[in-house]
């Protein structure tokens, strides 16, 4: 019998069934392979149990005699996995040696960068996006009580991001972390958002929106925050000062208690959610805001925020945003979001928890 040119693998192991223990059951109390005995032993035709053994013999579990290609005799599963791992560890520690050397050649200029970014320091200042990733993961390995997360947008978030997300929030939940995030509003029709917030709520993570956001923070334990630069690059400024990460805490803090427990548009229902969207669009009117200024605070597109703008300044018979102001005025529309908040736009190109955390 001809043994599989391929050697096996872990293709070989895959691409095991069922019907083949049986047929290695056989050959191991009889040592042959004679495929018309096995297929009337185990009630399949012999061309299937001829597959059957050549399955097993790429898998290495059966072998045949150098001296005699009649002879095939089954080894223990064990003896099977020492042969077919053999060549998959001496890759890993080929690799290990290489991310040592790696690791031991960049860690030459580790003095260098710590000297002009002091750990201690009150503020830091991270200048690119693979800085501000890898200080986000370093804090979330090292949390050890809670992250503050506030997450403006919502409209935009992908299914590949979400997922990404959940598994970061799953492991940080499982070690007993308390996680709490606030989205804008506009999160709730956002499928991905939805998907996720049901996965992460399920395991203990806590999630509300609000009309308006004072902005991107992540802040860990409340002792180290993040906050976005303003010069629309993606990197961060990282905080340190106790005050100062405490009174970030008390603007997330007075944003939460306001905020309402996420719900997707349907639960809520879409009128209601349109309403307090319009409700807030027309406050921003009045208070003189630009269209772009108005799709930041509700975290969403330029061009939905217009198709709103449009529909407002329709219902309300009003030729200027300054028309419409006064309509909403003297109809009393300006008193009705009592629970909303102003607070700065929301920074442009701001960076997510870490790898684009959603």
């Amino acid at each position: 019998m001809e043994v599989p040119r391929n050697g096996g693998g872990f293709e070989a192991v895959r691409g095991l069934v069922d019907a083949d223990t049986a047929v290695y059951s056989w050959v191991l109390e009889h040592r042959r392979a004679d495929t018309a005995a096995i297929a009337a032993a185990t009630g399949t035709d012999e061309q299937e149990a001829a597959r059957s053994v050549e399955r097993l013999l790429a898998a290495r579990l059966l072998h045949v005699v150098p001296d005699d290609p009649r002879v095939v005799f089954a080894v223990a599963p064990e003896t099977a996995t020492a042969q077919l791992a053999a060549p998959v560890e001496a890759e890993i520690r080929e690799r290990q040696g290489r991310l040592a050397e790696i690791r031991r050649e960049l860690d030459r200029f580790s003095a260098s960068y710590h000297r002009s970014h002091s750990p201690t320091a009150a503020m830091e200042l991270l200048e690119n996006v693979e800085d501000v990733r890898g200080m986000l993961n370093h804090a979330s390995d090292r949390c050890r009580r809670e992250v503050l997360s506030s997450q403006p947008g919502g409209g935009s978030r992908v299914p590949e991001a979400m997922q990404e997300a959940l598994t970061r929030d799953k492991a940080m939940l499982e070690r007993g972390i308390q996680l709490r995030t606030l989205y804008h509003h506009t999160a709730r029709f956002n499928g991905p958002s939805q998907v996720y917030v049901t996965a992460a709520s399920a395991l203990g993570g806590q999630y509300r929106t609000a009309h308006e956001l004072f902005g991107r923070l992540i802040v860990f334990d409340r002792e180290l925050a993040f906050i976005p630069v303003q010069d629309g690059s993606w990197g961060a400024i990282v905080i340190r000062e106790p005050s100062t990460v405490s009174y970030l805490c008390e603007i997330f803090e007075q944003t939460w208690d306001r905020a309402t427990p996420f719900a997707d548009a349907a639960t809520q229902g879409l009128e209601e959610v349109s309403r307090e969207i319009h409700t807030t669009i027309v406050r921003l009117l009045a208070a003189g805001h630009k269209d772009e200024a108005i799709a930041r605070r509700l975290g969403m597109s330029l061009r939905t925020a217009r198709r709103h703008i449009a529909d407002i300044m329709e219902e309300l018979g009003a030729a200027s945003r300054f028309q419409a102001g006064c309509q909403a005025a003297t109809l009393g529309l300006l008193d009705q979001d009592a629970r909303s908040h102003r607070g700065p736009a929301e920074a442009p190109g701001a960076w997510e928890r870490g790898n684009e955390f959603a």
